[in-house]
């Protein structure tokens, strides 16, 4: 008689499937999560090159314009249109005094070289006695050069109302070591005229008054 034996189901063949289900499940899980972390962003977390692109040339808000400076006014003077012989005629200076005549090789010097240096004229005057000089400077001042003369008048100066009558003509005059000058500003022209003979304002009014005369 032929005997069969029966073999009851392993208790381990479901333990080892469901430890491969678990196996497999893991190694599952695994891959996910490398996959998350591992793998290049999506393309709604990254911008594209040409968003990107588009984000850089995107322009901004428009800055407003920058003003442009006004320049700074400077010194400047117009060209006086007189000669030495026209600032004071031979007769003028004769009648101031006889013994001057005009200064040879006569160079300008404090005002009357100021004068020249913003396009104004200088002429020189000497005793042929004592050689001594007179220097007149006249100069056609732009607003600039004219208040700057006229302040360092009214701090080195003092007015002198027999010059002229303002507000047409201001008068100053002061001595510095031994030397004289008056000045005098129109609304056109600033006048100098310097030199020992000037002890006091009095002593160049004639010839101050004469160059005015003659101004255009």
């Amino acid at each position: 008689m032929t005997h069969f034996r029966v073999f009851a189901a392993s208790a381990r063949a479901p333990r080892l499937r469901s430890g491969l289900v678990l196996a497999g499940g893991a190694v599952a899980l695994l891959a996910l999560v490398g996959c998350s972390t591992d793998s290049e962003p999506s393309a709604s977390e990254t911008p594209s090159a040409s968003s990107s692109a588009a984000a850089t040339d995107a322009p901004g808000e428009s800055a407003a314009p920058t003003a442009t400076p006004s320049p700074t006014p400077t010194p400047a003077g117009t060209a006086v249109a007189l000669s030495c012989d026209q600032v004071l005629t031979a007769e003028d200076v004769y009648a101031f005094n006889p013994n001057f005549g005009t200064a040879p090789a006569f160079e300008p010097t404090g005002d009357a070289a100021t004068a020249v240096e913003y396009n104004g004229v200088a002429c020189g005057y000497m005793n042929q006695t004592s050689n001594a000089v007179i220097e007149i400077g006249i100069a056609a001042p732009n607003e600039v050069l004219r208040n700057q003369q006229y302040d360092a008048a009214i701090a080195q100066s003092t007015p002198v109302p027999t010059y002229g009558d303002a507000p047409s003509l201001y008068g100053f005059f002061t001595s510095i070591n031994g030397v004289g000058e008056a000045q005098i500003f129109t609304d056109t022209y600033w006048v100098t005229l310097t030199s020992v003979e000037f002890f006091e304002p009095g002593d160049a009014q004639g010839l101050l008054a004469a160059v005015v005369s003659h101004l255009p």
